[in-house]
């Protein structure tokens, strides 16, 4: 009520006037004044676009009469429209375009800083292709599945119930069904607003086992495969780390575990939620292998991967080469980046732990060429992608599909109020406040994030025509660009090294690689030997 009690101080004030006016008719001037005023508000109250305007009748209006007299110029430079750090206004603002399909272009030229160092570019050809009639769609698990999964190139990132609200988690698996593209679950297990609206899901299960959990937290396969037998659920993944807090577990803080969170996780109400920093079920390479099978198995044949930041680079090599002892590999691997995103981790480890996407990306797509087993894996990115040329350079440097979190979230209204840890969120995206979650209206904001997969994937598509590529995998690290200085400009494949196939077992890889491979062990996760990237 403490949100609307502007709103109802002037109703209240109004009726108070219009007893006034009854004795004294000048008061009818102040009606004259409130009127209006209560009039936006049932407005408000009533209308289904804006979340914000719903939970803050009246004064909600206050936001969009900021941006209105902020100096246009703010909106494409105030941020840097390089990585590394919060989206652009740019950015925000055509994800919003695209999800209410307003004119999603871009007047007065090029707002890029084309002069800075870092910027990047694609290079286009004076033959483009012809457009794919259709959006492009990955196989996965073809060579190990009985139930291989086509995908889309672009998908909704791991965002558990929880983390986000019940009508957050609904209008996104909603735009998936709408959009025919998949829905990461997170790590907060498969809620009954997953399953509503039947798009498809990735289940992820992370070190809590949320969903498939023991009474003392360890993993239940029988439950895991009641789950993972419906056929919503398309693939599994198990999160072995993520971007904003590798090798710390997943955290909800107390706030946000309500009964029907505590009911579904399997843990206690209003008490914070911190999953364990590893795995109870293996705890080597060739361990992680034998539980991704038996999940495989358990859920009628379906792909599973992991997701994991890269740390050290001899732990990734051990299970490359766990695979090849074994003969046992993952379906895909989701790498993601230090830069993705949270509602709730420490400063250090959001800040300054993990490798970043693009190294390890690269540091994957090298290590699976150079053992010979990257035609059998696919690899999907994570970590602050949101537009067609955000996928594009991603694929550049070795992704087959590209998963989106923050930009998913602004499709469904998210303002980067900063609140997610809070359990406040103004709009009802990442809030377990059921008055405040309801103000975001699931038909709708489905719709929006329908529209900004459809029109991303149209970016895309005319990106690959304007580059001369008739599929996803024709693209190549000669095909992006970046000043290096500002008299100096270079091919993505002149900064980056691409290793040769099986290099990593002739013994031919560049020698900071190699070092890495050969102190990797197959049967253990610990560190044999400090050796580094760099060494």
């Amino acid at each position: 009520m403490v949100r609307r009690i502007f709103f109802l101080g002037s109703a209240g004030a109004l009726v108070v006037t219009l007893g006034a006016a009854w004795f004294w008719p000048a008061a009818l001037w102040g009606f004259a004044a409130l009127g209006p005023l209560i009039a936006v508000g049932i407005w408000d109250l009533t209308q289904r676009s804006h979340s914000l305007r719903r939970n803050y009748p009246i004064i909600g209006h206050g936001r969009y009469l900021f941006e209105a007299l902020r100096p246009e110029i703010q909106q494409y430079f105030v941020e840097s429209n390089l990585d590394g750090v919060p989206f652009s206004r740019q950015i925000r603002s055509v994800i919003y375009q695209r999800a209410k399909s307003d004119l999603a272009t871009i007047p007065f030229g090029t707002q890029q800083r084309v002069y800075e160092t870092g910027y990047e570019w694609c290079a286009h050809t004076m033959t483009p292709a012809p457009h794919l009639s259709e959006p492009p769609r990955v196989l996965i698990g073809e060579h190990t599945c009985r139930k291989p999964y086509s995908c889309s190139v672009f998908n909704i990132s791991a965002m558990s119930y929880g983390a986000l609200s019940h009508t957050a988690i609904e209008a996104l698996n909603k735009g998936a069904q709408l959009g025919g593209f998949a829905h990461n679950t997170g790590e907060g297990g498969v809620s009954e607003y997953h399953r509503k609206n039947g798009g498809d899901l990735i289940w992820q299960i992370g070190t809590g086992y949320f969903g498939c959990r023991t009474a003392d937290g360890g993993f239940d396969e029988i439950k895991f495969a009641q789950v993972a037998n419906d056929d919503q659920i398309k693939m599994v993944e198990v999160k072995i780390s993520q971007g904003a807090k590798p090798s710390h577990g997943g955290i909800l803080p107390g706030v946000k575990v309500s009964e029907e969170i505590a009911r579904i996780r399997g843990v206690e109400v209003g008490k914070d939620v911190i999953s364990p920093p590893t795995h109870k079920t293996f705890d080597t390479p060739i361990g992680l292998l034998q539980f991704l099978a038996r999940l495989r198995e358990a859920s009628g044949g379906k792909p599973v991967g992991f997701k994991i930041c890269i740390g050290r680079p001899e732990e990734f090599m051990a299970i490359a080469k766990a695979m090849i002892e074994t003969g046992l590999h993952p379906d895909f691997i989701t790498v993601d980046g230090a830069e993705g995103g949270t509602g709730a981790a420490p400063l250090e480890f959001t800040n300054s732990v993990g490798m970043p996407l693009r190294e390890g990306l690269l540091f994957v797509h090298n290590v699976l060429v150079g053992c010979g087993l990257r035609s059998r894996i696919k690899i999907i990115a994570a970590g602050k992608i949101a537009t067609a040329f955000q996928m594009y350079r991603a694929m550049a440097l070795g992704a087959d599909i590209c998963n989106s979190a923050r930009g998913m979230m602004f499709a469904i209204g998210c303002i980067q109020s900063l609140r997610c840890n809070k359990n406040d969120c103004p709009v009802g995206v990442a809030t377990q406040d059921r008055a405040l979650a309801s103000a975001l209206d699931v038909s709708s904001k489905a719709v929006r994030v329908f529209r900004y997969h459809q029109e991303t994937i149209k970016a895309f598509m005319e990106l690959l025509s304007a580059t001369g590529k008739s599929s996803p995998s024709e693209i190549t690290a000669s095909d992006i660009f970046r000043r290096v200085s500002a008299s100096s400009i270079k091919r993505f494949d002149e900064i980056y090294e691409f290793i040769a196939p099986q290099s990593l077992l002739s013994g031919s890889a560049p020698k900071a690689l190699q070092n890495c491979w050969d102190c990797a062990d197959p049967g253990s996760f610990g560190p044999k030997n400090q050796t580094l990237l760099s060494a």
